[in-house]
């Protein structure tokens, strides 16, 4: 009997092994089912930090990739860029960015099924992909994204972070810090009757979104058009022909060039169809380009400088055996051991370690998302806005910059004068500003200032104006360093101006 029950236990025990599970011993059979695989593929240190499963959020995401398999010369060879899914509130980002994430083998069957379930739970069969982007309990309950996810997914030649932004006009500054880190967007809007409607007419944050993009410096545009297997749709071409040419005057009237910058494609976000591989004719015959994966991967790359000055603005920061700041690098290169600032308040500190999608390198360019450990500093002296900046040439630090201004939309009876007081939004920094003075107007025709002397200025008007902000912020003109020079101007929940550094005070 002895025997007989020793055997069983040996049986159980190579079982569970096979099942990926790091201490037999204490795993029951319930445990295993739940175990998973996403955990154990290329990070065993991470299981234990990692008892959720498969958490993409910027809190302190695990990027669920196979490190072993990315030796030095491996990240070397593939570029990297970040990815703003962007839209109007319920167009399917969440969904799109979690089906990404299952189609590149992030995700696996198991924990998906996990997900359908629970989506069923609360009656909302259709969000179960949307949970692998959006983690916390509120998300999920209202079925909205609030903060800016964030993952990582590979391709042949490109490594992604997708940045996950919310649609819901509440949380639009949630979305311009996720946009400011990004180099191309992917504009997702919903096919379905009605939706794409919604989000376009004015007030729509299919509007507001591009305006934002363009401003925040995401160059290329990806438009795909979601939901296209929706019953109200099936897959027409005269409905996808309706939203790109209702969407193309309008993305040129925000700064693109439709036929250089942008691409339009259909794609069905729940169901994956034309996003790994292209859509099989029997569903779309009219489709012959590219699937989502394809697009991606051929959008150029933008230049940027890897021995220019260290730029890098703090977006987050916490504790973690001494103080760790996150940021996407703008400019310049940094490696362990290196002496820089945190601007404004000129704190010289010292590199101690530098992770990328949580893998620790020497060193890192500009372009890539980083978390660097700091030594010299406690992090309640970091707030996010400051910058972390090259000793030899630091960032300026002010109160007050001269910019040049479009305005968008101004809020019913108001007028843009000096004494106009806003938010301002420039690169993380979120700061309260006033308008000083309005130096000149420019003729929108001809770029050109003005004569007479300018009071007020409407909507659609540019003009030229002395900004000024209570706290010492970390800015550079938009000539010398575009992502640290252009902002944007919000009032009670609406973007209403968009603009440009274009001189500080002398120092």
């Amino acid at each position: 009997m002895d025997i007989e029950a020793e055997i069983r236990e040996l049986q159980l025990d190579s079982a569970e092994d096979s099942n990926g599970v790091t201490n037999p011993e204490d795993a029951k059979p319930e445990e295993v089912e739940m175990t998973d695989k996403v955990e154990v593929e290329g990070m065993k240190d991470e299981v234990h930090r990692n008892s959720q499963p498969a958490k993409v959020k910027d809190k302190e995401a695990a990027a669920v990739e196979d490190v072993e398999a990315l030796d030095e010369k491996g990240k070397e060879k593939k570029r990297h860029l970040n990815v703003v899914f962007i839209g109007h509130v319920d167009a399917g980002k969440s969904t799109t960015g979690g089906q990404i994430l299952f189609l590149s083998g992030q995700v696996d069957d198991r924990t998906i099924q996990k997900y359908e379930k629970e989506a069923k739970d609360k009656s909302r069969e259709s969000w179960y992909m949307a949970y692998i982007m959006d983690t916390n309990e509120e998300e999920r309950v209202k079925g909205k994204t609030v903060e800016v996810g964030r993952a990582h997914f590979e391709t042949e030649t490109t490594r992604f972070t997708i940045l996950d932004a919310p649609g819901h006009k509440s949380y639009v500054p949630n979305m311009i810090s996720g946009a400011s880190q990004a180099d191309i967007g992917v504009l997702v809007i919903s096919a379905r009757k009605g939706e794409f409607e919604t989000g376009y007419e004015r007030g729509g944050q299919t509007r507001e979104h591009v305006q934002l993009a363009k401003t925040l410096g995401v160059a290329k545009l990806l438009v795909v058009v979601n939901k296209m297997d929706d019953h109200t749709v099936n897959w027409s071409k005269e409905r996808y022909d309706e939203i790109e040419s209702k969407m193309s005057p309008f993305l040129k009237s925000s700064g693109y060039n439709v036929k250089k910058d942008v691409q339009f494609l259909p794609i069905s976000g729940l169901i994956g169809t034309n996003m790994k591989t292209r859509v099989d004719k029997s569903i779309c015959p009219w489709w012959n380009g590219p699937c989502l994966f394809e697009a991606l991967d051929r959008i150029e790359v933008p230049l940027r400088d890897p021995k220019g000055p260290f730029r890098m603005p703090i977006i987050d920061k916490f504790k973690d055996m001494g103080t760790v700041v996150m940021g996407k690098v703008e400019s310049g290169s940094v490696c362990e051991g290196d002496s820089l600032l945190v601007m404004p308040n000129k704190a010289q500190v010292k590199v101690v370690a530098v992770y990328c999608d949580e893998n620790k390198v020497r060193c890192a360019g500009p372009g890539e998302n980083l978390r660097i450990r700091l030594s010299g500093i406690e992090d309640e002296d970091i707030l996010s806005g400051f910058v972390l900046s090259s000793v030899a040439k630091p960032i300026p630090a002010v109160t007050e910059f001269t910019a040049q201004l479009q305005i968008l939309e101004l809020l019913e009876n108001a007028i843009f004068t000096a004494g106009y007081k806003a938010v301002l939004h420039i690169h993380s920094i979120v700061e309260e500003c006033e308008i000083v003075e309005l130096l000149q107007q420019i003729d929108p025709k001809t770029r050109k200032p003005m004569k007479k002397k300018v009071l007020f200025v409407k909507n659609g008007a540019f003009v030229v104006c002395r900004v000024q902000v209570e706290n010492t912020i970390c800015v550079e003109k938009f000539a010398d360093f575009p992502q640290l020079g252009r902002f944007t101007l919000r009032t009670e929940g609406k973007t209403i101006a968009v603009g440009k550094v274009t001189d500080l005070p002398s120092a």
